[in-house]
């Protein structure tokens, strides 16, 4: 992991939270619980973010009457801002198994950035909430559901979400997509994705490229994303843009008969 300052990976923390806000949240006493339907899971976990005063047993209680009246299951978020510093042991004791490791990604510096041509053929375009709630559940083949949730998510969001993708001439077919999240002078990448067909073609460090380029010029100074653990391919894309990995986070979910 690169030397980030502290200070600096909790800001980015914030931003992550306040750019994934679902509509469908609430506090309990150091709690962030969140539960939208849908896939994502950062909309519809618990981010421990204080210690609180209530016995942690108590606040499962809480919670969990929470997601069964959602019809979720309870999953948690863990990172390095964790609180208390042992949820993580006591919840793998209580049977929550370990899942999705991903890792945080900071570009400290958004100078110097350039603006290659798109390939021939194709047209960039800027997507509102639904549209691209649309284009990337279908590059994902989301059912209907998970990209209903998806479109309320951005609709609610406190940071307001600009989408663009690169769009085949003639028939308008999304090749590639992705998301830009400002807050200050930070911005995060969300949602990047390249139709399978023309993956390994650039088009993903193009379209990355112009949305910092754009987050640039609207006053960001620093860009973080999220990328799983295992998914070596995007993180050489995004080391390549001079992106650099910060900290890590996982879930839990409970696996208990």
């Amino acid at each position: 992991m690169a030397g980030f300052d502290e200070t600096l990976m909790s800001r980015v923390e914030d931003a992550g939270l306040n750019a994934s806000a679902p509509p469908q949240q609430r506090w309990l006493d150091g709690w962030l619980v969140r539960y939208l339907p849908g896939k994502a899971r950062r909309a519809r976990c618990i981010n421990a973010l204080a210690a609180g005063r209530l016995p942690v047993a108590d606040k499962l209680a809480i919670a969990a009457q929470v997601y069964r009246e959602a019809n979720l299951p309870m999953i948690f978020r863990l990172t390095r801002f964790t609180q208390p510093a042992g949820l993580d042991d006591e919840l793998a004791r209580l049977g929550y198994g370990l899942v999705d490791h991903t890792r945080v990604m900071i570009r400290s510096d958004l100078t110097g950035l350039g603006d290659r041509p798109l390939p021939t053929g194709t047209r960039w375009a800027a997507l509102d909430g639904p549209d691209f709630a649309e284009a990337v559940g279908q590059l994902r083949g989301s059912p209907a559901e998970h990209r209903s949730s998806h479109a309320l998510r951005l609709q609610h969001s406190p940071v307001p979400y600009q989408g663009f993708a690169i769009r085949r001439e003639g028939d308008g077919a999304v090749l590639a997509c992705g998301q830009l999240a400002r807050e200050a002078d930070l911005v995060g990448l969300y949602d990047v994705f390249t139709h399978p067909s023309v993956r390994g073609q650039g088009l993903a460090g193009m379209l990355c490229e112009r949305l910092l380029s754009i987050s640039a010029l609207q006053g960001a100074k620093i860009a973080y994303l999220q990328v799983e653990a295992d998914n070596l391919a995007a993180q050489m894309v995004y080391r390549r843009l001079g992106f650099a990995n910060a900290y890590g986070y996982h879930y839990r979910e409970h696996t208990a008969a």
